[in-house]
This record gives structure tokens, sequence and C-alpha cells, in this order.
């Protein structure tokens, strides 16, 4: 029978163990993370920076033979410092909550806590799967937006001076809108994508519609979708057909009705609204690891989680499972996000 805590100074609960452990488990799926949207960058400081280059192109004026040779403009060069964030979560275990376990042996005891404490790692490894997520779609957006829905984590357009883009009003509740209205409005989305990517934007690259669930359903029921064979076969390629939480390709953009959280507002990107970003886009989306805050990991490069237990060392009375991560999902060119509107 586990009555003492003394058996969480086995080598088993130890902290490279435990990170070992929650990095081999197989995460939550989670729409951006399975897009492969993010360049992992594990790092080994707190704080990283980005280069910002103002590129210009330029009409050469003609000369004369002889005469001196235009010189090219050096392209401005400046560096902003971006913080890394700091995700942490523990459950704590109680000698009162394993006082049942009942073994023949040690071995087997240690084995029934083991259990136990996977259990709680793998309850706070699905918080840390939607938390990672929330901060995902903020990047494309973005805007860092913290678990309270409303303060400001990091506005990537702050950071480099970038205004963000008015949103679209798509006009999808028009019962007779203007004959190809719609494939314009797309034409203008794609245009202005590529616009602002410049070299970022490759011709592999593909654009993305997050949909809300009414602009959803507001846009595959609009006459120029309804219309569309080709958008019919995609959508039935891909197995959708439309349906609640699918995709379908119209206009160059693929749009994707985004499920987040079931009560609509925890992670979510408003039922009215689109927002625009660039897949397989050069260097773009990002998504930094830093080390740990221990001596065990000083200067190492970052992990995507980490877990320890801490003892209470005290009164022996209860242990605390604790899993850390230290992330930052970004955007290095927030210029090409783009938003919209149902109507």
């Amino acid at each position: 029978m586990a009555v003492t805590l003394d058996i969480f100074n086995q080598d088993a609960f130890g902290t490279t163990e435990l990170t070992d452990y929650i990095n081999r488990q197989p995460f939550i799926p989670t729409f951006l993370k399975d897009m492969g949207l993010f360049e992992q960058t594990p790092v080994r400081t707190t704080t990283i920076w980005v280069e910002v280059k103002d590129g210009a192109i330029a009409l050469i004026p003609t000369s004369k033979r002889g005469t001196p040779i235009f010189q090219n403009e050096k392209q401005k060069r400046s560096a902003v410092p971006l913080e890394t964030l700091r995700l942490a979560k523990a459950d704590r275990v109680t000698a009162d909550e394993l006082q049942n376990i009942r073994a023949e042996g040690k071995a087997e005891e240690t084995k029934e806590v083991q259990l136990e404490i996977s259990d709680r790692l793998e309850t706070i490894n699905g918080d840390m799967d939607l938390t990672t997520e929330n901060l995902m779609l903020g990047a494309v957006q973005g805007i860092l937006v913290d678990a309270d829905g409303s303060t400001v984590i990091t506005s990537f357009y702050d950071t480099f001076g970038i205004t963000q883009a008015t949103e679209i009003n798509f006009d999808l509740l028009n019962a007779s809108p203007a004959k190809g209205a719609l494939k314009t409005a797309c034409r203008g989305v794609v245009r202005a994508m590529q616009k602002a990517g410049k070299g970022a934007f490759t011709p592999s690259t593909e654009i993305v519609g997050l949909c809300g669930d009414n602009f959803f359903d507001a846009f595959v029921a609009h006459v120029e979708v309804e219309g569309n064979s080709n958008a019919h076969a995609d959508a039935m390629r891909l197995g959708e057909e439309f349906k609640a939480y699918g995709a379908v390709r119209f206009g160059n953009i693929t749009w994707v009705n985004y499920r987040g959280t079931d009560d609509g507002s925890t992670v979510s990107i408003g039922t009215d609204s689109v927002k625009f970003f660039p897949k397989g886009a050069r260097g773009v989306f990002k998504l930094a690891q830093a080390p740990a805050e221990t001596f065990d990991y000083v200067n190492t490069r970052g992990l995507p989680r980490y877990a320890r237990i801490i003892p209470d060392k005290d009164r022996n009375e209860y242990a605390d499972v604790e899993v850390m991560s230290y992330p930052l999902p970004y955007c290095t060119r927030p210029e090409m996000l783009l938003r919209g509107r149902k109507a």
C-alpha cells in the first residue's frame, strides 16, 4: 500500500524521465498544428530577435555611356526582440489519494503510481494543446491574446510597425448580388496578399480562409458558390460536400469552416468572420521553443514541453505534477494577414 511519497525519489519520477515521457505522448489533434504551418525553431534563450528589411524595387534610369553608374540604395535593416511565453500548470497528488493503491510488491506499487501520474500529465497536456492552438490562431491573425480572451499578449502589427488591413465586407446576405461580385472580392484577397508577401509568396503558396459558422453557411449558400461545379467537385473530392466543419475551394482560396471550442468563445474566430493567411509562404510563421527555467536545461535547445514532480518536503503529504512550456508562435509578415466579415 502506498503510504509514503518517498516513491517520488525514484528515477522513474525524475525531471528528465517525465519530460521525455510527455514529449513522446501523442497530442490531441489540432487544426493549425496538424497543418504544419509553423516552422519549429528551438532556441537557447528566452528572447529572440527578428530582422526586418525594408526591401524595395525601382526602375533604373537610362544614362549616357561613360557617365557614372547609378548606385543602388542600401536596404535598411533593423531587428526587433520578441519574448517567448511561459505556460505552466500543476496538479496536486495527495498521499490520501494514493492511500488505497494496493500492490503485492514495490515494483507493482510504483507502476500503479506511474499510471496515476500519467493520467494527470495527459489531462494537463490536453489543456496545453488547447492553449497552443489558441496562440497559433492568434498568430495567423497577427495578435496573440491571453486565456481571458481580451488581454493582448503581443500585436505583431505594433511590433513591426504595420497597419492592420481594413476588414473586407463580402456582402453575403445580398439577395441580388452583382454578377461575379464574390469572385471579384476573392481576386482582391489574392492580389492584396501577393503584393504584401513580396518574396515570401511563392507559386506553391496557398491562401486559407478560416470561416466562422455563420460566415461559412452564408458563403456556401451564395449563388456563385452553389452554382460553381468546380467548388462542388473539390468539396466532394475532399469528402466534404459543404458539410459542417468542412472545406471548399473557390476563387483560388481554400475556405475552411473552423471548429473551435464548443462554447464558441474560448477558442474561436467569430461566427460571422473569416481570417485569411498564407500556407506554404517562406518564413512567415514560426514557433520558437525556449528552454525551461531550471538548472537542468540552462542554455539548452528548447523542448515542446517539460514535466516534473515537486514533493512536499515539509510534511510529505502531497506532490505537485507540473508541466511547463515556453513557446512563441509568431508571424514575421503580418501585412499578409487579411480578414473579412459576412455583411
